[in-house]
């Protein structure tokens, strides 16, 4: 059967549709125009926060998720939308020196995507257990975790300072609706909360007139409206995404290349790994077929993709847990309709008024979303230590995590002559491959409860005086 052609179905409600099969083009559409709402929201607001443009991205997530669905022969539905696995990097980037612009940050992202992708074929040839024993789930649940949790910074001095009110609020609004609203409505939480933030700050200008901080690149505090259209009202209907970015790069722009940007996204290729891997596990728990063959190319897909994005100025790409949302809710799993989200999504990319609104999101807005978005991807590094029953009662995941996880989110530098700098996220991501590795198997099963206790109650005295003996010490 041609890949473009799916078996017509339509089903009694609650029974599934297959990836190869497809419910009739009304109801095609309709699901299609759903996991384009479902993106929406975290595809815009990452590449807000990273200082590149959100109508490039929406296109190129458009583009990117054909390119995928191709290479993986429609067998993993899936959209691409834009990644925030580099968000830190990107972060760490832009503050390393005036010469980093755009085009250092998208060069650093295009050699992440390559990476990947060759770890997608490495995948696809030798089995998805070589990642297993270089990047156990100890390790990625730390790289994961530091690179969510080193964006704090970015949260608390840039936009939560802009309009402290209106972030609080979308924050609330944010954690409210993804736990409290029904079904598909908690899905597009991130779309809701920009929604209601932007509209919160539209009355706000109303009712107690401009307001005055600093705003994001600025040092100095201004009076400013909340919501600006200046953009929105210059900006054409119909168009190629065109103008510059904040640093005054093209919006659309080749790539340029440093190496000590390049160090600090490859922890973020770590992330996209994990993140590939729970999105096929996720589809073939839900679809019931066995999709391990498609592993290797569905991370290489996504590198391919992020590379093909970044190599034009556009934002990394990644599978998304919200379009997940709405298969699980639907039982719909046809990649037909993927293919109709991302033809609406380039549509969208082809809109530069549509883009002007989306640039125009208040930096409040951004704070609310962001402080609680950043903090997720943070847990989730969490949530794969707890999925994966990652032991801290043993010293190598104990001891040998932990200096990576404070050098990477602390902030911490190395410096290597004059010109080199080593930190953060890459010096984090370095150490705790290098020490988890040095120390595991390392140590016998008896010693393992004592270095953790010595570490952590240096006082025990080894159970001479415990309860048993008549003593007061409890174990």
């Amino acid at each position: 059967m041609s890949m473009f052609k799916w078996e017509v179905v339509d089903p009694a409600p609650g029974q599934a549709v297959m990836p190869e099969q497809r419910l009739p083009w009304g109801k095609t559409i309709g699901l299609g125009a759903q996991h384009v709402v479902a993106m929406f929201g975290a595809t815009f607001v990452f590449p807000l926060v990273m200082g590149l443009d959100p109508n490039l991205a929406i296109m190129f997530s458009g583009l990117c998720t054909i390119l995928f669905l191709l290479i993986v022969n429609n067998k993993v539905p899936s959209y691409l939308g834009t990644s925030a696995s580099f968000v830190a990097s990107v972060a760490a980037i832009r503050a390393l020196d005036e010469g980093n612009d755009s085009s250092y940050v998208t060069g650093a992202i295009l050699v992440g995507g390559l990476v990947l992708a060759a770890i997608g074929v490495l995948i696809h040839f030798a089995g998805g257990g070589i990642i297993h024993r270089i990047l156990p789930p100890a390790v990625t649940g730390a790289v994961v975790m530091l690179i969510g949790f080193n964006l704090a910074p970015v949260v608390a001095g840039i936009y939560w300072p802009q309009d402290q009110w209106i972030a609080l609020a979308t924050a609330t609004f944010m954690v409210a609706a993804a736990v409290m609203l029904p079904g598909f409505w908690s899905r597009i939480a991130v779309f809701l909360a920009l929604i209601f933030g932007y509209l919160l700050s539209f009355l706000a200008d109303i009712v107690f007139g401009p307001i005055t901080s600093v705003l994001g690149g600025a040092t100095e505090a201004t009076e400013h409206d909340r919501v600006s259209w200046a953009g929105v009202k210059a900006a054409d209907w119909i168009g190629l995404p065109s103008g510059d970015l904040a640093d005054g790069v093209s919006v659309v722009h080749g790539p340029s290349f440093s190496l000590t940007a390049i160090l600090l996204v490859l922890p973020g290729v770590i992330a996209l790994v994990a993140e590939n891997t729970g999105h096929v596990k996720a589809v073939a728990e839900m679809t019931g077929k066995d999709l391990d063959p498609y592993m290797g190319r569905a991370i290489g897909a996504d590198g391919v993709a992020t590379a093909f994005a970044s190599a034009f100025g556009g934002s990394p790409t990644t599978t998304y847990a919200e379009n997940i949302g709405v298969m699980g809710a639907t039982r719909v799993y046809s990649t037909a309709a993927y293919y109709v989200a991302a033809f609406v999504a380039i549509l969208l990319g082809l809109c530069p008024k549509f883009g002007a609104v989306v640039n125009a999101t208040p930096g409040g807005v951004l704070g609310g979303i962001t402080v609680v978005l950043y903090g997720m991807i943070g847990l989730v590094g969490a949530k794969i230590w707890v999925e994966n029953h990652v032991d801290f009662g043993n010293p190598v995941n104990m001891v040998g995590l932990a200096a990576g996880l404070i050098a990477g989110i602390g902030g911490v530098t190395l410096t290597f002559g004059d010109d080199f700098e080593l930190g953060g996220i890459a010096l984090g991501t370095i150490l705790v491959i290098a020490y988890f590795h040095m120390v595991k198997g390392r140590g016998g099963p008896g010693d393992q409860a004592s270095v953790t206790r010595n570490l952590s109650h240096p006082d025990y005295d080894g159970g001479v005086d415990d309860a048993a003996s008549g003593g007061s010490h409890k174990r």
